[in-house]
């Protein structure tokens, strides 16, 4: 019967994976070439699994090996942050946990979503981050950030994620704007205006969401990255004088010099939330088990 992989043992075999090869592996790793092969085997015995395909010097993952790769850096992740929580109640330190969320979301939001645990666990420690999504869900696989909160659903293989809720999509634009005399809106209304992005469609799933809408609108639409990240989503319509696509309240925005439009037919968002796979934690599921 085959065991489970030894978690030493497991961070080897990565190690070999992404160095693409024993030398430099043992070299990062302080150990020698003889006793990091051999650690290697042992895994592969453990697993009943061939991991790697040797041939001199050289080597490639076999199929087995490369599901190994995509999975085991979970395992080993979720294994470092059971290893701090465990740590941290043993010294009695209040729980930390880190709350990462992509421009597209307001810190407001996040507070809104996350003020019934605060509420629930007064030993916890609470920190909200602003991150780009790539750099979210390296947060989140890496064990830094406990929950990672983007918009648009994104395929992840190696995280846990769920659909928290869905949002309505609104248009924010300067209160000086024609448009904000206007009690609601189309998409196609906004066929000539300039659109603020967060990124470049491509390098975002809710750029994509967003342009995919103005494309069912019948257009294609302009638009500009915003250069001022880290503030409510409708400061766009101020700093790149264009019309932003957010979820903020309809009504006016930022002292009156915003007004955000309720559009005519709804444009409903979700916000996903991400995990790192394998792990537990009770305030993660106060979170979660809020949905609106």
């Amino acid at each position: 019967m085959a065991m489970s992989p030894d978690l030493r043992r497991l961070s080897h075999f990565i190690a070999v994976a992404e160095a693409g090869g024993f030398t430099s592996a043992a070299k990062r790793l302080h150990l020698s070439q003889q006793a990091l092969s051999h650690s290697v085997q042992q895994l592969e015995r453990e697993i009943g699994a061939t991991l790697l395909a040797r041939s001199g010097r050289r080597i490639a993952l076999t199929p087995a090996g490369k599901t190994l790769l995509d999975e085991g850096g979970a395992l080993l992740a979720a294994a470092a942050t059971i290893a701090s929580h465990t740590r941290a109640a043993a010294s009695r330190q209040p729980d930390a946990f880190v709350i990462g969320h992509s421009p597209a979301i307001s810190n407001y939001e996040v507070y809104a979503l996350i003020e019934p645990a605060i509420t629930a666990a007064p030993a916890t420690s609470f920190t909200v981050v602003q991150m780009f999504p790539d750099r979210l869900t390296t947060g989140v696989r890496d064990g830094d950030v406990q929950l990672g909160l983007r918009r648009a659903v994104v395929p992840q293989e190696r995280l846990a994620g769920a659909v928290v809720r869905y949002d309505a999509v609104r248009v924010a634009v300067r209160s000086e704007h024609p448009l904000a005399t206007r009690a609601r809106i189309t998409i196609s209304d906004l066929a000539t205006e300039t659109i603020a992005l967060w990124a470049p469609p491509g390098a975002s799933y809710y750029s994509d969401f967003l342009v995919n809408a103005c494309r069912r609108a019948g257009f294609e639409p302009q638009y500009r990255v915003s250069r001022v990240q880290g503030c409510p989503p409708e400061v766009a319509a101020m700093t790149e004088n264009a019309a932003a696509f957010v979820t903020a309240p309809a009504g006016p925005a930022l002292d009156g010099s915003v007004t955000v439009l309720d559009l005519d037919e709804p444009l409903l968002v979700p916000l996903q939330a991400l995990w790192q796979p394998h792990t537990k934690s009770a305030v993660r599921d106060l979170i979660l088990h809020r949905r609106s």
